[in-house]
């Protein structure tokens, strides 16, 4: 299945509190959950005025679909052609 970073510009993202993300959280969940189990949220990273997220979807209208539904940005969905890491230099 293929991998997805989104990138959602959302001014302040990183003075939101717990209860705010707790609450974009469980919009995303939510909306996850009426979609089906094609669509997974695997973790999101919060910077000053952006919140990346990783996913897993068919295809990016999905993802571009649940970001409709849930009210949220999608700027910018990219597909992941390949992941490294420090084992890759070995």
């Amino acid at each position: 299945m293929p991998k997805y970073v989104i990138e959602r510009e959302i001014p302040n993202a990183g003075d939101l509190t717990p209860a705010q993300l707790k609450e974009i959280s469980n919009t995303s969940c939510d909306v996850l959950r009426k979609m089906g189990p094609e669509i997974q949220w695997k973790h999101s990273y919060v910077t000053d005025d952006k919140i990346y997220c990783v996913y897993i979807a068919p295809n990016a209208e999905m993802i571009k679909e649940h970001a409709s539904q849930g009210g949220f940005p999608a700027n910018k969905i990219s597909l992941v052609s390949e992941i490294i890491d420090p084992v890759t230099a070995e």
